[in-house]
Formats: structure tokens, sequence, C-alpha cells
């Protein structure tokens, strides 16, 4: 096992870090929020944009992470990776957050790999090693398409997402809530077990506040359940109209999908006929579509009322 000096440690340190973790709330064992502090000014950007963390190869993994064999060069360099940026919602009093951000909240997953994967997770087995007070990388650019754009204050908002995909929803969903807006407004999260919704508690305490917000919590492999539940199944049972109080309406709603690719189900495009193959499984955008949505598609240049994020 090659490893570095502890000056050339402190010098790389100085180099590539410029950001602090300040807060680390560890949801269990695989799963934790993290706030991080930038030395430079956060710069001005849109409610479901990502950002880059990073941290030194030569920083320790987490111990039960699939194990690295890297040469004595590799260990010099910096791993980096986008995270969509998450957003605190409510205050210690319970009430909205109103103040500006001065730290990035991100919501991450241990993938702690295998030994026979092609590739070793390289980042979060690092991430989950600091403790508060550390320092790390932060890009200063803040950027991605996956934002609140054209939406009208009495439109209905549905956002769906997988596991830690809840991240750029939650922010815009405190986007929506801060400004006022007066549509209906759903957000849906589908994780593998209850202990994986996080936000749970505080989506709760959103909907005692705000008669148009309503949370949706599906889980797939809870023990005590007699079935799995998908977020595709939310539409084709019929259980969001129901939620809803009507039929779906694509002319005053818009749709956010973020997470596990299969759930969202994302369409190959040919540019010279715009013809759009689908993936198997069914996804959510052939699924919406099907019911009148029309998806952006930055081939061919089409804005339409269903959005999902691309950098997965």
């Amino acid at each position: 096992m090659h490893s570095l000096p502890d000056s050339s440690i402190q010098a790389l340190k100085a180099q590539h870090y410029q950001a602090t973790l300040v807060s680390k709330r560890m949801v269990h064992d695989e799963l934790a929020i993290l706030r991080v502090k930038p030395d430079h000014p956060i710069m001005p950007h849109r409610a479901g944009q990502y950002t880059t963390l990073g941290l030194g190869a030569w920083e320790p993994r987490h111990p039960l992470s699939a194990p690295e064999n890297l040469t004595e060069e590799a260990l010099s360099r910096l791993i980096r990776r986008q995270y969509s940026l998450s957003h605190p919602l409510l205050d210690t009093s319970g009430q909205l957050i109103q103040n500006p951000l001065t730290e990035l909240e991100f919501y991450i997953v241990l993938v702690r790999g295998t030994e026979t994967a092609e590739e070793v997770p390289a980042l979060t087995p690092r991430l989950f090693q600091l403790e508060e007070g550390a320092r790390l990388f932060a890009g200063d650019k803040i950027t991605g398409f996956y934002t609140l754009d054209s939406i009208s204050p009495d439109e209905t908002i549905l956002f769906f997402s997988t596991g830690t995909g809840e991240a750029p929803n939650n922010y815009m969903l405190w986007e929506l809530l801060h400004r006022g807006h007066t549509g209906r407004i759903i957000s849906a999260c589908c994780t593998r077990l209850a202990r994986d919704l996080a936000y749970r508690e505080v989506h709760e305490a959103l909907m005692q506040k705000f008669p148009n917000y309503k949370y949706l919590a599906l889980t797939t492999r809870e023990p005590a359940q007699l079935s799995k539940r998908y977020l595709q199944d939310l539409v084709t049972s019929g259980e969001l109209e129901h939620q809803l109080g009507h039929a779906l309406q694509p002319e005053h709603t818009h749709v956010y999908l973020c997470g596990n690719p299969q759930m969202i189900g994302a369409p190959k495009v040919d540019k010279q006929t715009g013809v759009k193959t689908f993936p198997d499984p069914v996804g959510l955008v052939q699924i919406l579509e099907e019911r009148g949505f029309r998806a952006d598609s930055r081939v061919l240049k089409i804005k339409g009322n269903l959005h999902f994020e691309e950098y997965w």
C-alpha cells in the first residue's frame, strides 16, 4: 500500500481545498446530509442545479468500502464528482427557511463498491470519513438545466425522486414555497427502506404548514409491506390522480424527475428524424408522454413540461 509523506499531503490540501465541512448528519451508516461552507462567496444560481465536491486520493477511505490499489502518483490526484444541491427547508423553530444560503447542502449515499466491480467508487468512501471541521474541495461553478424555468404561480408541480435524487427537488420545493406558489405541489420519493427517507419528518411538517403541498413516500424493500411500490405505479394505478383530486392536466402541470435512470426512462433521440427510442423497463418519461406530457430535449431543442436530470 503506497502512501504520501505528511508534508506532501499538507501541501496538496493547501493547493486544492477551499471549503470546510461545517455539518455532518448521519441518517444511518450509509446515508448523510452534509453542509459545506466554501471560502469563496456562493455564486448566484438557481434551485435544482449542481456543483462539484472533491477530495484527494490521499484521504482515508471507509473501512468497509472496496479496496483500491493506487500508485504513488495516483495518490496525488484530486477526485471530483458532481452533486446536486439540496436545501434546508425548516429552521430550528420549525419555520420555512428565509435567509439566503451561506452553506451548500448535499444529500449523499455511501457507495462502497465490490472487489469484482469494474470501477471502485472513489469519492463517497472518503467523504463518509470526514468529520466536521475537515477541509475539502468545492467547485465555484454551479450549473445545470434542471430548474424552475417558466413556472406560473398557479400551476401544478410534481416532483418524483429516488433516494438522494430528492436533493434538487427539495431545493426547488423550498424555492416554490418561499415565493408563495399557489398551485398544488406533490413530492413523491421512493427508497428501498423507510429509514432511507432522510427528509420525511420535514416534509410531514411542511404539509401541516402549506395546504397546497403533499408528500408521498414509497419503499421497495420494506419487510413489513406486501408488495413493492415504484413511482411508475403512482401514475399507472391512478393513485397520483386520486391524490390530486382530478385527472392529470399536462397543460397546467410541470413534472420533475431525478434519481434512478430506470425510473426516469430517458429516451434516445435521433437528431435527424426526431424519433424516440424508449428503454426497457418502462420509465416515467414514456408513461407521462403517453398521457400528454412533453419531455425536454436538448437534442431537438425542445423545452417541455417534463424535466429530468441528465448528469447521472
